[in-house]
């Protein structure tokens, strides 16, 4: 079978290996879609701490069962599957109290076991063991399913930041996850939606798949000047920084109303992981910094739950499909902000 592996930053190569078979405890899967994001252009360019290469990359997987290992029950040849990336171990304390965000012992598809860049992937026991592998419902293509991943670690995002009814809600970065959040936000009754991005091409792009109530590019500054304004000087309610920059999640606290909340939902370069916080800001206004990390198991099931319904469409987010052989491209078309999703299919 043809597989991308990754070898080192810029290295990453397309190789004929033996097509696997699942241990007792294991599922092979047909891998239909494996949807590209962000996290695998950083991967491409520096590598990652947790990855040691070779390693087959893509975390966004979705595809039929091919095999089931011999103790493995509940599964079948030929059912439709999407695979969390995410992989809690399910026994450390912070899993036992059911914050499987921050499990400690994370592992990851794609990172300690072989991806979904890969015409078969091999669902590790790991996987099975913390109910990591879920039933796509009828009328979700393997696409879309593809996309519940992202989807699941932005409702975690808003979960925690209690995006709801009547919120005035700002999302900063139009890529694709900012996409995401700006649909779930108006899914879970927020009364306005602003999306906000320095690139304004990328901007016009996203707001014409997912209509914001209003966009704001900052590219010539005033971007907190921008929302204040729209929000009569108030500021909004929850303010979802959905991209890697320091300088939006500083200006995130100036855009906030009181008793707001900040979603810290983009991480940062590890050489650039601080901001400059004015605490006053935060100590009057009341103001609430919420982190964001991943998802869990029971998040993708219901970010799949949210697709199947229609209360959180993606299927036309779904800007570029390539075969496996364009994986490189396809990396590239996200990096350089072409596209929305771009999904390989293998």
């Amino acid at each position: 079978m043809r597989v991308a592996r990754f070898y080192a930053p810029g290295d990453l190569r397309l190789e004929d290996v033996p097509e696997p078979s699942p241990l007792p405890d294991e599922v092979k899967i047909r891998v239909r879609n494996c949807s590209t994001c962000g996290t695998d252009v950083k991967i491409f360019n520096h590598g990652h701490q947790h990855l040691s290469p070779p390693r087959v990359m893509g975390h966004e997987v979705a595809g039929e069962i091919a095999a089931v290992g011999a103790s493995v029950s509940g599964w079948a040849e030929g059912d439709r599957v999407q695979v969390i990336a995410a992989v809690p171990c399910g026994d450390c304390r912070d899993c036992r109290r059911g914050r499987m965000t921050i499990c400690p012992n994370q592992t990851s598809v794609g990172y300690q076991y072989d991806g979904g860049f890969a015409e078969y992937l091999i669902v590790p026991h790991a996987v099975l063991k913390v109910d990591g592998l879920n039933r796509i419902p009828d009328g979700v293509s393997f696409a879309e399913a593809s996309v519940a991943e992202p989807l699941a670690c932005v409702l975690n995002g808003q979960e925690l930041a209690g995006v709801g009814s009547g919120d005035e809600v700002v999302v900063m970065g139009a890529g694709p996850i900012g996409a995401l959040h700006v649909r779930l936000a108006r899914a879970r009754g927020a009364a306005r939606v602003i999306l906000a991005d320095l690139n304004a091409a990328r901007l016009e792009m996203s707001a014409a798949l997912v209509r914001p109530d209003e966009t704001v590019c900052g590219a010539d500054g005033g971007i907190v000047e921008a929302v204040l304004k729209l929000t009569g000087g108030r500021g909004a309610d929850v303010v979802i920084t959905a991209a890697a920059s320091g300088a939006a999640q500083e200006d995130a606290l100036g855009m906030t109303a009181r008793s707001g909340r900040i979603s810290l939902f983009g991480g940062l370069p590890k050489t650039a992981p601080t901001i400059t916080l004015d605490s006053n800001l935060v100590h009057y206004r009341e103001l609430t910094l919420i982190g964001a990390n991943g998802s869990s198991p029971a998040h993708n099931r219901r970010a799949l739950e949210l697709i199947a319904s229609g209360a959180v469409p993606v299927a036309d987010l779904i800007t570029h499909r390539m075969p496996l052989d364009k994986v490189a491209d396809a990396i590239g078309t996200v990096a350089a902000g072409e596209a929305i999703k771009v999904t390989i299919e293998p």
